[in-house]
């Protein structure tokens, strides 16, 4: 991970009105499964824009955000971090998450 890198998605959070970061490893089964979810969702909230990382390259990210686990979204609005889900529990639990952030 380049610096450029972490500093571009940095720059995608303060610009955003509606941010979802999702965090992930690749070899998480969890995070499989929680990244389909999203795919799901992604497709019926549009008012978000939604970025995806491989937590193993921003480290300096998830300590910033205190990231515990994965996987893991991060919502920002405005450039404020205002929820983490870690657990997916379904694609309505995320979807009701992400709206309530919605104005």
């Amino acid at each position: 991970m380049s610096t450029t890198q972490e500093q571009e998605l940095y720059t995608k959070i303060e610009q955003a009105d509606l941010l979802a970061v999702y965090a992930y490893a690749p070899m998480c089964g969890t995070c499989e499964l929680a990244g389909k979810m999203l795919d799901v969702v992604e497709s019926a909230v549009k008012e978000y824009e939604y970025t995806r990382i491989n937590l193993n390259y921003y480290e300096t990210f998830a300590e910033k955000y205190a990231i515990e686990s994965v996987p893991c979204l991060l919502i920002f609005s405005n450039g404020e971090l205002m929820d983490k889900i870690y657990a997916f529990q379904s694609v309505p639990y995320v979807y009701e998450q992400l709206q309530r952030y919605m104005k």
